[in-house]
């Protein structure tokens, strides 16, 4: 699996006990005000989890336990996770409502389709990553330090550190530079 061969149902099946369903359910039902509830299921759901992580529900996984998280992240609503192998995420990242993380695909023609027959390759999103809303990141992409997805982009190549990427398929638009510091004042600046 986590050479992005193809692989079968009946062949992952001994990753079922993995899975952690019950314990997203449990978090995504939890009331807001219960926030060390929630800090424990989140460690109990994900492979590790840094410090002050915010992830709204309703988050989903396809294991929750392959996921790894950074200090400061925050996940805005309906955050999907499709973690058959891993995904690692840095720190101080930040993802808008409706992004999909999705380390698995499916083969093109429908004869290698059998038994829901698919591959898997890893995400990696450095640092200080911002994903803006309804984001699709592919199988086997690395998003690079400091990196701004533009909203409703489709990754499905590496993105260098420090641009800014839009579209579908995913392009990088432009450099993040120093003149961005200005483009924006901040209500302390007013």
């Amino acid at each position: 699996m986590g050479r992005g061969l193809v692989y079968t149902e009946s062949e992952a099946v001994f990753l079922d006990e993995r899975r952690r369903a019950d314990l997203i359910f449990a978090y995504n039902h939890t009331p807001p005000g219960e926030a060390d509830k929630r800090r424990s299921l989140l460690r109990a759901i994900l492979g590790s989890v840094g410090e002050r992580p915010a992830l709204h529900p309703p988050f989903s996984a396809a294991f929750g336990s392959n996921v790894h998280i950074g200090d400061d992240f925050f996940g805005n609503v309906n955050l999907a996770f499709v973690d058959d192998v891993e995904i690692r995420i840095g720190h101080g990242v930040m993802t808008a409502p409706s992004v999909t993380l999705t380390t698995t695909g499916h083969p093109v023609h429908p004869a290698r389709r059998v038994d829901f027959a698919r591959f898997s390759e890893p995400i990696v999103i450095e640092d200080k990553v911002w994903i803006g809303s309804n984001v699709v990141v592919l199988p086997g992409v690395r998003i690079g330090y400091g990196s701004v997805i533009g909203a409703g982009s489709v990754v499905a190549k590496d993105v260098p550190p420090m641009v800014v990427a839009v579209g579908t398929p995913c392009r990088v638009l432009r450099d993040i530079t120093d003149d961005d510091l200005t483009t924006r004042t901040s209500a302390a600046d007013r």
